[in-house]
């Protein structure tokens, strides 16, 4: 296949960034996106030029490092016919002679750091803020000592599926993160080692959303339409009947 690759290059936080076209001809249809970009970074490195710097770690679709913007989508989100990652976002899903543009996440709270890497430490600090439990030391306890029912178990596994990767916060007009705050919300407060710290997290939480720049959700639903795992917009919805319910109550249930 070739391609023609619009990719986003800045050389650093401070300094201004730019579309920068390469051509690349022998890109088989196999490779993965990331493949892809480490083909375009072995002949850019044999030319003597910078390569293009982008986050990845597992390629598998687990861990949530390799977030770009392709064609306009997040993870070329609207390019695959299934909820995907960037590594996991094959070149078939493209034609040869396609243009493509790649650039980083772009979004108030995700400066950039260089060419497609952005900082998403925002997301690290609303985890600090009530991503957690608050247990005992000791022994482990047994494992169906505290059961679940089926159906808050189930959901709250599907929203312990996020990996944070930032997607809905690229696709969101407004910037706004509440689509992950809302998984992580969800997530603890469907289950019942959750409840002691329930009040005190969604304000927690949703205050160090705020606090990082995020922008307001206005319920548009383009988080969830480009979210890898497909959590759910109801998850917003529980965040913010939580959060209607800690304006009475000071921490609890």
């Amino acid at each position: 296949m070739k391609i023609t690759l619009r990719v986003w290059r800045q050389a650093g936080p401070d300094q201004p960034g730019a579309m920068q076209t390469y051509q690349l001809t022998d890109v088989n249809e196999s490779m993965s996106f990331l493949e892809m970009l480490d083909l375009l970074n072995e002949e850019l490195t044999a030319q003597n030029q910078e390569p293009v710097a982008f986050d990845h770690d597992c390629r598998e679709g687990i861990c949530g490092m390799c977030g770009i913007v392709i064609n306009g989508a997040p993870h070329g989100r609207y390019n695959s016919s299934v909820p995907t990652t960037t590594c996991q976002l094959h070149m078939r899903s493209f034609r040869d002679g396609d243009v493509i543009d790649v650039e980083p996440w772009k979004a108030g709270a995700f400066p950039t750091i260089k060419d497609l890497v952005v900082d998403r430490s925002a997301f690290d600090r609303i985890i600090q803020a009530g991503g957690f439990v608050s247990v005992n030391t000791g022994a482990a306890p047994e494992a169906h000592s505290v059961p679940a029912p089926k159906r808050q178990a189930d959901a709250a596994f599907d929203n312990a599926t996020c990996i944070g990767c930032g997607a809905c916060v690229a696709a969101c007009p407004n910037g706004a993160g509440m689509l992950f705050t809302s998984a992580k919300i969800t997530h603890l407060s469907k289950l019942p080692q959750g409840q002691p710290e329930r009040m005190r997290r969604i304000k927690s939480m949703v205050a160090a959303h705020d606090e990082a720049g995020f922008g307001g959700c206005q319920n548009i639903g383009e988080c969830a339409a480009v979210c890898p795992k497909s959590i759910p917009l109801a998850s917003i919805g529980q965040l913010n009947r939580d959060l209607m319910r800690s304006l009475f109550k000071a921490d609890g249930k």
